[in-house]
């Protein structure tokens, strides 16, 4: 004012309310966290300082987020992405698992992601997390299942004492076990 600076004012993204939560739940799962971003690296370091984010990068374009993903990736991590902005969709689809946000992410990123939460609350990761460890501990038991009951009737059967009854069971029956017990997961609560 008046050729003499008076101020400047700053826009910046706001840290999401939920997020602070998010990392803590992260932590106890056992999973570091890295904060790739395009923004400046000063305010990248603020708020990895302030959620406590194990890793941070700053003044990032989509390229160098991109080969950050492939140095984790070669030390032999799996790596899920978080992202929302058309810059994320390429580690979206690097990553082992791409996580879009979907309420106010770009199409790209949604198309190209695994998981997509549709309200864009990062507390819904670990939710995610939860969920896949549940589905394949499922998934496991419905195969032990299957491969137990059929060995069993393959044994009954080439003793002779196995009907062709028991062979439908083992067939169709263990089939609709496996799904019953796959239905359990819409009950649990995460």
């Amino acid at each position: 004012m008046n050729k003499k600076f008076v101020g400047y004012i700053t826009i910046a993204d706001t840290i999401k309310e939920d997020a602070q939560i998010t990392i803590e739940k992260l932590k106890s799962l056992n999973v570091k966290t890295t904060m790739l971003s395009g923004d400046k690296a000063t305010v990248v370091k603020f708020v990895a300082e302030k959620l406590g984010i194990n890793n941070a990068f700053g003044d990032l374009l989509p390229e160098d987020k991109v080969n950050r993903v492939k140095d984790i990736k070669a030390k032999g991590e799996s790596v899920a992405f978080v992202g929302d902005g058309v810059n994320d969709a390429p580690v979206v689809a690097l990553s082992d698992v791409g996580i879009a946000m979907g309420g106010l992410g770009s199409d790209a990123t949604i198309e190209t992601a695994d998981v997509v939460i549709q309200d864009d609350k990062p507390s819904k990761i670990p939710m995610a997390i939860n969920i896949g460890k549940q589905t394949k501990k499922i998934v496991w038991q419905n195969i032990g299942l299957a491969f137990g009951v059929k060995a069993i009737v393959l044994v009954l059967g080439a003793g002779g004492l196995a009907t062709m009854w028991e062979a439908v069971f083992a067939d169709v029956g263990v089939a609709l076990l496996a799904i019953l017990n796959a239905v359990r997961i819409q009950r649990m609560k995460f």
